[in-house]
């Protein structure tokens, strides 16, 4: 956890994001497909003015900014933009942040190369992307990444209420993927019967273990029912694998506010009851499912992505 000088001992939380992910760039990036670099960077000078619509992760990122007014000087969140644009096409980019009043002020633009080593360099617990690649980089690296899944509607998505809420799968993102290994190489009996023996035996991290860790820091420096942040366990998991799940997080000393075992139920009908902001989930047909309804980001981590 990275913590800023000062009398007040505030938390700081940094998350990463591309440009694709924060803003609609699908007809800028079927032009870089279609008619390659040249056209693209033409298109976006000629269109500097055009102000840009909001993407898959904007009311996350409104929210996540939003935080720093609510929490004070006790704590402090930064959004830092990397692109793969140059600094000429980029300026776009800037003109839309300044008309939406985004309170972003660090950013890399990297004229086509990945912008990841960038995002560590800054200092960021959480790096969001549309590119997969990117992310993959990201996440061996280490680091919390996720791809950003497209297919919500974003001019109608406004989130369920004034809370952040962010909901995560357990296997292979908040813990390792130790337990879904033995689940897709022996089968739910096997699987069953592991856990059960291991139920007092906390589960390895996972990748996004250090950002839930800073987000239950944050958490504590207001009362529980004042709290402006939600969080939520959404796991295909069910009774009696739910014993280690919870022993676990009881063990690193995080809280979640809601846990879900779902015992292989879908699980877009339960996230959009609890509204989530951003859900991430490291298996692609649940991430499919789960991004018609909710800002949703793949992890590519684990055995279940190859």
């Amino acid at each position: 956890m990275s913590q800023l000088p000062g009398p007040s001992h505030q938390y700081r939380l940094v998350v990463a994001i591309s440009s694709r992910a924060l803003f609609d760039l699908d007809q800028s990036h079927r032009i870089f497909e279609e008619q390659g670099i040249d056209a693209y960077c033409q298109y976006q000078i000629e269109h500097e003015d055009e102000i840009l619509g909001p993407g898959i992760a904007f009311s996350l990122v409104k929210k996540l900014l939003g935080l720093n007014l609510l929490l004070e000087n006790r704590a402090h969140v930064e959004i830092v933009l990397l692109s793969r644009n140059s600094a000429d096409t980029g300026l776009r980019v800037f003109n839309s942040i300044h008309h939406h009043e985004l309170d972003i002020t660090r950013a890399a633009f990297t004229g086509g190369e990945s912008p990841f080593d960038y995002a560590r360099a800054l200092g960021a617990h959480l790096f969001l992307s549309a590119n997969a690649e990117d992310v993959r980089q990201a996440l061996d690296s280490g680091m919390a990444a996720a791809t950003i899944m497209p297919g919500l509607d974003t001019s109608a998505f406004k989130g369920k209420d004034e809370l952040l809420r962010i909901a995560f799968d357990g296997d292979a993102v908040i813990f390792s993927d130790e337990a879904e290994r033995v689940y897709q190489e022996q089968g739910l009996k096997a699987f069953e019967a592991s856990e059960r023996a291991s139920a007092k035996t906390p589960l390895p991290g996972g990748p996004f273990k250090q950002f839930l860790s800073v987000l239950h820091q944050i958490q504590t420096i207001m009362p529980a029912d004042a709290s402006p942040i939600r969080t939520a366990l959404i796991t295909a998991r069910g009774v009696p694998a739910h014993e280690r799940v919870i022993r676990t997080l009881r063990s690193w000393d995080i809280r979640i506010d809601e846990a879900l075992f779902l015992g292989g139920m879908d699980k877009s009908a339960f996230l959009k009851a609890f509204g989530a902001d951003i859900f991430f989930d490291d298996q692609p047909l649940h991430c499919q499912s789960a991004s018609k309804h909710v800002p949703t980001g793949h992890v590519p981590q684990g055995i279940t992505n190859g």
